[in-house]
């Protein structure tokens, strides 16, 4: 195998294909990165058995030469060296050339690395997916989607089903969901799909989630997402990224939100944040997150949080629109910055059943998101 290739290309796709490359697998040759070169280009693979990712370098784009292909072949490099050396290798252009036992030679300007490469015939191969189920999301869309949902995921690998956030598909109607318990995010989108094509209890790790989002252009891309009974296969331009269906059936948690409210607010989003983001400082400092809002005669609400070392913020917030109920109310700060910071919209609604029942917050601009946590029962 001998080749010449722009460095920046390849830098890019080994960039792309690294996020599937797991520190932790005991797999020796999961290790590596997979590189075959034939005369249409270059392919390069990694998969940690979870996650594959796979991208193409083509031999020309745009009328730009990008490899010349002298010897086709195949090789896996080590992919800590490999991801770190081409990032610093000093000249546009890289030749690669493979000899016996896989002896693997990088050249680059004066710079000459020689690294130990392994078999590929020994790599496993890409699970085969029918492409029965195929849906087109504008990446934008799908990136703003598992930012809204994927934060609410359980860390708690004992429940391995709500590590991931559910997908659902009915009459073009896509809905994502995650919860670890205390919280909930929803988020649901109308996206162009044969009405033929439906899915139910499809759940992909939020990790996955985060790592795909990475890989999704800036550029209005649209993603082809491709559901089979245990594998989802995304096509981003160039790129391959296939994830594994989590096992198990989600937990219904539609009965949990509630459909009335006895105590209604409408908030300025930015100055909510920055008032309970002043009070989280305290709260945290004292191992809680516990922040209290508290509902005042003059129509505006008290954020409050203490320390037992360091003392007490409050701070009194004017309130767009208010209905219902006085109420004292108790909660996870960090919790509700999380919900904060991703909802995108001016105005926020806060919804309140009581005390020591779930808070549902959403968007005042649009019915296509819903988060709800659960409050904290406190002494006082």
């Amino acid at each position: 195998m001998k080749l010449s290739i722009l460095k920046n290309e390849l830098n890019e796709a080994i960039q792309n294909v690294s996020k599937a490359i797991s520190s932790r697998t005991t797999i020796p040759i999961l290790s590596g990165i997979k590189v075959d070169v034939t005369f249409q280009g270059v392919t390069l693979t990694a998969s940690d058995t979870d996650i594959s990712i796979q991208t193409f370098i083509p031999v020309e784009d745009d009328r730009q030469t990008i490899v010349q292909v002298e010897r086709p072949g195949s090789v896996v490099l080590p992919a800590k060296f490999f991801v770190e050396i081409i990032k610093k290798l000093p000249s546009q252009d890289v030749e690669i050339e493979v000899k016996e036992h896989f002896q693997t030679f990088l050249r680059s300007g004066t710079t000459d690395i020689q690294m130990v490469g392994l078999d590929p015939e020994e790599y496993p191969v890409l699970p085969s997916i029918e492409e029965n189920q195929v849906i087109t999301v504008n990446g934008d869309l799908l990136r703003t989607m598992i930012k809204q949902t994927a934060f609410a995921i359980s860390s708690n690998e004992t429940t391995p089903i709500l590590t991931g956030v559910l997908w659902n598909l009915s009459e073009g109607n896509l809905k994502f969901v995650s919860t670890d318990r205390h919280r909930l995010a929803s988020r649901t989108a109308d996206i162009q799909a044969d009405p033929e094509v439906r899915f139910t209890n499809v759940v992909i790790s939020g990790k996955t989630l985060n790592e795909l989002s990475k890989i999704i252009p800036d550029q209005n891309t649209m993603v082809d997402i491709v559901v089979a009974d245990n594998q989802v296969l995304f096509k981003i331009d160039r790129v391959l990224f296939y994830s594994r269906i989590l096992d198990g059936t989600y937990p219904d948690t539609s009965k949990i939100i509630p459909q009335n409210y006895k105590t209604e607010l409408i908030l300025d989003t930015k100055k909510l944040i920055d008032a309970i983001d002043r009070a989280y400082l305290l709260s945290r400092e004292d191992k809680t997150n516990i922040v209290r809002l508290q509902t005042k005669e003059d129509g505006s609400i008290e954020i409050s949080s203490s320390s037992s070392e360091l003392g007490r913020v409050t701070e009194q917030l004017d309130v767009k629109e208010f209905k219902g109920d006085p109420l004292r109310i108790a909660f996870n700060s960090k919790y509700m910055l999380d919900v904060l910071k991703v909802v995108e919209c001016e105005n926020i609604f806060i919804g309140f059943t009581g005390a020591m029942s779930p808070i549902i917050i959403k968007p005042t601009e649009h019915v296509s998101s819903l988060h709800l946590i659960l409050p904290y029962r406190t002494t006082n």
